[in-house]
């Protein structure tokens, strides 16, 4: 079963807390705090498998969760760090996130990429200790690791692409130039998965060609096969339109061209502006040979968009060897395959820990206030409740990021009741 597009959950380990410990030890006068820092929790980590060419081992099992990072221990012992998650994913896979649409990144090039990054480790209490605290009865929780839900698409990597109306000969032209065996019939829609396979020009010389399910008319607004697996030819350098010149299925061979050209334009404009060569196939069944008006039209219209046509036939090999040379020669004038950029993000809010705007507050049938937001949840990580300094430094980070203010706009008043997660206290204006 062929998969190229699935969605799928990772989360990043939480850091580890911070722990309150004071050393105690004989003879040892003034030991002071010895509580130790949290492990960092675990990254979320995608790799290239180079041995996979489908997603379907994500069919079963689509949520990831990386470890979490171990608490700190008296004596300044510092928590385990949790261990990564690595995903397993075919080259040309490109990750989007789903609640954005943004590309984050294409695995194209091998590079491991840190999908979700784990939280920080909480502080121990030895580093609140000042002159004036010395005994610092409060640590830090960890934060929460980062939390996604992605779409892997799948956008196989190859050289030439080839494309055309079903039953065109796509397969049967791979099948005579590489290994590759794909499957060739006599009926429509016979490939329901992309091919690739590699074209040996000997001397160390060649390139990949992949067979893309037949298009057909409306294909680029999902009619047919064609749809599901144009995304496959976004990266090839150089297209092959195959065109079946014998007129069996009844239609005209510039008629197909113009049927597979419009799609293209439809799907991608800068799919359709890629270099591209076109393919006469099954010429041996012409009974006048390549010199009939039928091929002579096909020609027009293909030098009219600046397209060499070439006549073959797979059954028979006759001007195979001609195509192959005139796709090397065109391949060694293009660029290298490129990869997918990733999109700009004017502001990452999530490295900086969130944003105090993005604070929603709203107000219960009770007359609770509710306060809601990621950096509110960051924040009460640090906060130890049960410390009057700790309580303190609470109060001047929601006055100095606007939260009372905001409050007091959206009407709350002394001795109301404000809920910030599972913290509730009375406002005092």
């Amino acid at each position: 079963m062929f998969i190229d597009k699935i969605e799928i959950y990772v989360k990043a380990g939480s850091g580890g807390n911070g722990v309150v410990s004071f050393r105690r030890e004989k003879y040892v006068a003034n030991g002071g705090p010895d509580g130790g820092d949290g492990g960092r929790g675990g990254n979320i980590v995608f790799q290239v498998d180079e041995g996979a060419n489908t997603l379907l081992a994500f069919r079963y099992k689509r949520k990831f969760v990386a470890e979490n990072g171990g608490s700190g221990e008296g004596g300044k012992r510092h928590g385990k760090s949790g261990a990564d998650t690595v995903i397993l994913v075919p080259r040309g896979t490109v990750i989007r996130d789903k609640e954005s649409g943004r590309i984050l990144h294409d695995m194209w090039d091998g590079v491991p990429y840190v999908a979700c990054r784990g939280g920080r480790g909480g502080w121990g209490n030895k580093h609140f200790a000042t002159a004036t605290r010395q005994v610092p009865r409060f640590a830090k929780d960890g934060l929460p690791g980062e939390e996604k839900t992605l779409l892997l698409e799948l956008k196989m990597i190859a050289d030439v692409g080839l494309v055309g109306l079903p039953s065109a000969g796509k397969s049967s032209l791979l099948a005579a130039v590489s290994a590759a065996r794909p499957k060739i019939a006599a009926y429509h829609f016979t490939t329901l998965e992309p091919s690739l396979g590699m074209v040996d020009m000997g001397e160390d010389r060649g390139f990949v060609m992949a067979d893309i399910p037949g298009l057909i008319e409306g294909a680029a607004q999902g009619a047919g096969l064609g749809h599901d697996f144009l995304r496959h030819i976004e990266r090839c350098r150089l297209l092959v339109q195959v065109v079946d010149a014998s007129g069996v299925e009844g239609r005209l061979p510039a008629d197909d061209f113009r049927t597979i050209s419009e799609e293209l334009e439809a799907f991608s404009k800068e799919l359709a502006g890629r270099p591209r060569i076109v393919v006469a196939n099954k010429c041996d069944l012409l009974l006048d040979g390549t010199n009939t008006p039928e091929i002579t039209a096909l020609q027009t219209c293909a030098e009219a968009m600046g397209y060499p046509l070439v006549c073959i036939s797979t059954a028979t090999g006759a001007g195979i060897r001609q195509l192959l040379l005139l796709i090397e020669q065109t391949l060694s004038t293009l660029p290298p395959v490129q990869g997918f950029e990733p999109d700009a993000v004017p502001e990452d809010r999530e490295e900086a820990g969130g944003d105090p705007q993005d604070t929603v507050i709203r107000r219960e049938e009770d007359g609770t206030f509710v306060c809601e937001g990621k950096w509110l949840e960051r924040l009460c990580g640090r906060v130890y409740f049960d410390d009057r300094e700790s309580l303190m430094y609470f109060q001047r980070s929601l006055n100095n990021a606007g939260i009372i203010d905001r409050l007091r706009e959206a009407g709350c008043e002394e001795g109301d009741t404000v809920r910030i997660f599972d913290i509730e206290f009375d406002f005092m204006d």
